[in-house]
């Protein structure tokens, strides 16, 4: 081989080699830029939690009675009524018949009983009644009705308090449930609703929480009158199997009564 091959072949071979290197050096700064900017990679929302168990759903939803024309007020010999035959006080058990009848005419394809409704107050609060509250006549309870920190220990989650929950429970480091439909803070700000209409939409109302309840449970177009649409729908409020046959079993006592 010539002088000259051979200082050819040279910087051929030290080109292939520089090239090399380069290609070595972007690979590496590119991985280390994707493991430091895993934020610029879309997230996927999460998916509604759902359940494999068998599917169940409450023997009947029986539907309340149309307000009284007077305004949104339902009938009261039903009230005292069913209020005598299920032990479910006059106005928490208007507040879920309202939310039920309510529901009915915006969202007909969910069908969401007032049974299923007193079935999560019952398991939730006792209807407002949990620590000594009472209900009052305007739906408020007479004490705040707060769920344990949710500080991640005794199987609960692990959610942090904020200034915006905070004024609702008091506690400036973990969340709690409030309310007699023990709605967590930041759920209530994306469901919390108005039922009474007056102009406030308070979680430690019952007929606010009442139908905040039922427009979550409807929530994804599930239709209640199935046993898969109701089964998910409840599991969805308390993701606990347990849970969900705590409420068909509330449920359906209050329409065999």
């Amino acid at each position: 081989m010539s002088d000259q091959s051979a200082r050819r072949e040279r910087r051929i071979t030290a080109m292939i080699g520089l090239a090399a290197v380069c290609g070595v050096a972007g690979l590496v700064v590119s991985a280390a830029l994707l493991a430091k900017s895993p934020s610029d990679t879309p997230q996927r929302a999460q998916p509604t939690p759902t359940t494999t168990m068998t599917p169940v759903r409450p023997v009947s939803e029986p539907v309340a009675p149309t307000p009284e024309p007077s305004g949104e007020r339902i009938a009261g010999p039903w009230l005292s009524t069913t209020s005598r035959q299920t032990g479910i006080g006059t106005v928490a058990l208007e507040a879920y018949a309202l939310a039920s009848v309510r529901l009915g005419r915006e969202q007909p394809a969910c069908h969401v009983g007032w049974t299923t409704l007193a079935g999560i107050g019952a398991i939730e609060s006792g209807h407002g009644t949990n620590g000594g509250s009472r209900v009052r006549a305007d739906g408020t309870t007479t004490r705040p009705i707060v769920g344990p920190a949710l500080d991640g220990t005794s199987g609960t989650g692990r959610i942090p308090s904020d200034k915006q929950s905070e004024r609702w429970h008091g506690d400036t480091e973990w969340d709690h449930a409030v309310g007699p439909m023990q709605f967590i803070p930041s759920t209530w700000r994306r469901w919390g609703s108005d039922g009474n209409d007056d102009g406030t939409a308070d979680p430690n109302n019952i007929i606010d929480a009442a139908y905040a309840a039922g427009r979550y449970l409807c929530a994804s177009g599930r239709d209640l009158r199935t046993s898969e649409g109701w089964t998910q729908a409840i599991f969805s409020y308390n993701h606990s199997e347990e849970y969900v046959r705590n409420v068909v079993a509330r449920a359906n006592s209050y329409v065999k009564r």
